[in-house]
């Protein structure tokens, strides 16, 4: 059996920061913890609150990997700017740890988790239900994190296999 592997799953946004840990051992996925980062004030203190939330996280948890939603931009260059803000606050909240940080495209978490790139937020949520065994859905924003993070467990089950086959070549 693989080595248990902890992976933050990150779901970035200015007014509501998802997050989801699990634990991937081989084929098995454990929730860890879930949540979202709710957060007020000016743009400012709001990236200020993202970053020492996640922080605390990283300090709590002691993930091995991060998983991040990348940015989708929007038609509102001001929406993505402040969104694209929010992650950064985020992934800097991570550094001093050093940890390896993966970036996926948001339909690729939810064609990874759902089958389909084009799924609704209600069909994400349901999936992360089932596939971590929890009896109700997680909120929407911590059932995103939690899918960016079983979508890169199972992305590095993948790798793992393509390094493995490279090496007997």
């Amino acid at each position: 059996m693989s080595a248990s592997v902890r992976i933050l799953g990150i779901d970035p946004g200015s007014r509501m920061t998802g997050y989801g840990l699990i634990d991937a051992a081989g084929g098995r996925l454990s929730i860890v913890a879930n949540g979202a980062i709710g957060t007020s004030g000016d743009h400012s203190a709001r990236l200020r609150e993202i970053f020492q939330e996640v922080r605390s996280l990283v300090k709590r948890w002691r993930p091995d990997e991060i998983a991040i939603e990348r940015v989708f931009v929007h038609r509102n260059a001001d929406s993505a700017l402040k969104l694209g803000q929010a992650r950064a606050a985020a992934l800097c909240a991570t550094f001093a740890a050093e940890l390896p940080i993966h970036e996926y495209a948001a339909r690729q978490i939810k064609k990874a988790v759902v089958g389909r790139g084009s799924a609704e937020k209600s069909q994400v949520q349901h999936m992360v239900r089932l596939l971590l065994g929890l009896d109700e859905a997680p909120q929407a924003d911590a059932a995103d994190a939690l899918a960016a993070a079983i979508c890169h467990a199972n992305s590095r089950g993948t790798q793992a296999l393509l390094v493995a086959q490279a090496v007997r070549s």
